[in-house]
């Protein structure tokens, strides 16, 4: 290991455990400086500065966590997937509260690695229940409300936890998220009455052919063909059973 790559990793590593211990989370740069035993020239040359420092604490921390999720074999029901993923992600946030307030922090302008590929993740998942016709609407949009829930839920366990104290809040919040973007075969308690599944024939149908039509190599459509007749199948999909 070169005294360059030696330097940064103690920089970060002293970082990552000031953080940890930090009552609020949030560390000093002269403190960082004094623990790793270097000068402030060489934090700002490897970090730029207290908030690229602060983003490499992120993906330091968080690298172990996705570490998990790219070797993980897909398993054959997306479904699954999904609850084991939102799962994860909500014990990694209680068991690394500051690491996880720092990564969804607004002071934060530039979202950390970790949390952009994290989002591709769960959009992955969410595109292969899309090609299984196993999701109402498309798999973007999907992503986006199963992330916000998930990020919320954890933030409040993490943040106020005399408050949310119900040990089964986060699979409460899961399971009515995915029921409001699953299919009805897809839910494990699917109430049969409702009428639900005619409902959604039309919107999951949408997000099935549009997942089918990104995978597809020879479509027989061009590029910009292609594209729109994405966007159209989005929008159907997205729009439900009373747009």
């Amino acid at each position: 290991m070169s005294s360059t790559t030696s330097t940064r990793t103690r920089i970060l590593q002293v970082a990552a455990q000031l953080v940890g211990d930090s009552p609020d989370g949030d560390i000093s740069t002269r403190a960082v400086c004094e623990a790793a035993q270097v000068g402030a020239p060489a934090l700002y040359r490897h970090f730029g500065d207290k908030e690229g420092l602060l983003s490499a604490v992120v993906d330091h921390g968080f690298e172990q966590y996705l570490a998990t999720k790219r070797e993980r074999e897909a398993s054959a029901d997306p479904v699954e997937d999904l609850r084991r993923g939102w799962d994860s992600h909500v014990e990694f946030a209680v068991r690394n509260p500051n690491l996880y307030r720092l990564m969804n922090s607004p002071a934060m302008r530039t979202p950390p690695a970790a949390a952009l590929e994290s989002h591709r993740i769960l959009t992955r998942d969410l595109e292969r229940a899309a090609a299984q016709g196993r999701i109402r609407v498309a798999p973007e949009l999907a992503a986006q409300m199963v992330m916000s829930a998930t990020v919320g839920v954890a933030l409040m366990l993490v943040a106020r936890p005399a408050t949310f104290d119900d040990p089964g809040l986060s699979r409460r919040v899961r399971d009515a998220v995915h029921a409001s973007i699953l299919t009805p075969d897809s839910d494990p308690d699917p109430d049969p009455g409702t009428g639900a599944g005619e409902e959604a024939e039309v919107p999951s149908a949408a997000a099935r052919l549009s997942a089918l039509l990104r995978q597809a190599q020879g479509s027989g459509l061009s590029t910009a063909e292609a594209a729109l007749m994405k966007e159209w199948l989005d929008r159907v999909a997205n729009a439900g059973p009373e747009g």
